[in-house]
């Protein structure tokens, strides 16, 4: 073996497709018009060559750590990726000392942090006097909700930039480049248009997962005589199998989609609560949780209007518990479409928050004497209980009498929902 073949058999194995059909230059990036197009901020700063610390919030495979790339090339700085899963304070301080021989010798750092919300309230300050004086540009990426997951010095002090997810458009472009591409390792390959479009749909707007779903299947096929190799839908399926929905119990999206569900439910709207309930329910959240907020939704937006809807929620709850699951996402179908189609009120929902206000502003108000209790002779003497009139000695069990507090005589908190309707009316 001469030294060139030696050379060859030592070779790395070629990158995974999606790294290798990566953006170099912002012509060759898909998606994210709203930053990169024509005057938008990316797209200046990158022109520009200047520098900015970031955070990029969006969910995975849509270009982030690419983007971080270009910024950088563009500005002639020096790349740092540092991923927060497997770094701490002590890696932080390596690089921030590597930064600071850059900016003696004028050279300027970008340090990108993949997944930066996992980094604790203490590693995140490491940060903050070096991203201040311009050692470091910090570019984070995270998928999570940065008002929440990165503290708030650290935020002030970077700009953040709302990613999108790429629609089935972005994905089948970027899986036509990767088939048209010479250099990307997937030779004499042949896919229709529909299966093409299967995995761009069910890729969920993720980059990544749609290369990799077509190097997969490329690996699985075989060659025929000329050498071509076909992917079918069938193929496809197989090497994507049952991809994860994003869904995360612990974060924003978890809470986006409950939220979606509520206010489907809140809307009269049952195919788009059944949908945000099947989101969940597949995504293997607790049914106890789901129950919780049906029980919830129940009194707070139909309340008096249909007081059957709380008891048919607890019912929900109750069945969900005795069947268990799979099978309990049957009487959860029940008790969604049933809150949904049932006529909304919530008087009784406002009129207690009505009441807590003034509890908050005004404090402990006393008790009228006439609604005390006056089981002493003594209570009785101080005039507890004195002129209280017992509704059951009346007609119909109604009397007029206040049962305020004095201060808050003849105010009114609660408008029942056939009330409510003939105040529109009139």
């Amino acid at each position: 073996m001469d030294l060139f073949e030696k050379i060859e058999e030592e070779k790395s194995p070629p990158a995974p497709l999606p790294e290798r059909m990566r953006p170099k230059s912002l012509a060759e990036f898909v998606g994210q018009e709203h930053l990169i197009g024509e005057g938008k901020f990316l797209n200046s700063i990158i022109k520009e060559g200047t520098l900015k610390s970031l955070i990029l919030w969006g969910p995975p495979g849509i270009g982030k750590t690419t983007l971080s790339r270009i910024v950088a090339q563009a500005a002639k700085a020096e790349f740092v990726e540092f991923s927060a899963v497997l770094s701490g304070v002590k890696e932080i301080r390596e690089v921030i000392k590597k930064a600071e021989l850059n900016k003696k010798l004028g050279k300027r750092t970008i340090l990108f942090v993949d997944e930066i919300h996992r980094f604790n309230k203490g590693q995140q300050d490491a940060f903050l006097h070096s991203v201040e004086d311009g050692t470091i540009t910090l570019i984070g990426a995270t998928t999570e909700n940065p008002s929440f997951e990165v503290n708030a010095p650290l935020l002030s002090r970077c700009k953040v930039l709302i990613l999108k997810t790429l629609s089935g458009e972005d994905i089948l472009k970027l899986l036509k480049r990767a088939i048209d591409s010479k250099s990307n390792g997937l030779d004499n390959i042949k896919v229709d248009e529909k299966t093409l479009e299967f995995i761009a749909g069910f890729s969920h707007g993720d980059a990544r997962e749609a290369l990799t779903t077509i190097e997969t299947s490329y690996m699985l096929t075989e060659a025929d005589r000329d050498g071509t190799r076909e992917i079918t839908l069938e193929m496809a399926k197989e090497a994507m199998q049952k991809k994860a929905i994003l869904y995360d119990k612990g974060a924003d999206e978890h809470y986006n989609i409950v939220s979606a569900f509520i206010k489907s439910m809140r809307g009269s709207d049952p195919d788009a609560s059944l949908y945000w309930l099947a989101r969940m329910v597949e995504a293997g959240e607790d049914p106890l949780f789901i129950t919780r907020r049906m029980v919830i939704f129940a009194s707070e937006d139909i309340g008096n209007a249909n007081p059957s809807a709380l008891s048919v929620a607890i019912s929900v709850k109750e069945a969900v518990h005795f069947v268990g699951m799979p099978e309990g996402w049957i009487p959860l179908a029940q008790g969604a479409t049933y809150l949904a189609t049932s006529p909304k009120s919530n008087a009784s929902y406002a009129a207690y928050k009505l009441a807590k206000k003034d509890v908050t502003e005004k404090g402990a108000l006393p008790v009228p004497l006439r609604l005390r209790n006056a089981p002493t002779k003594l209570m009785k003497e101080s005039g507890y209980a004195k002129g209280y009139k017992y509704p059951h000695n009346y007609e119909d069990a109604k009397v007029a009498q206040d049962y305020m507090p004095e201060e808050l005589k003849g105010k009114k908190y609660y408008q029942a929902p056939d009330e409510k309707k003939k105040g529109a009316k009139g």
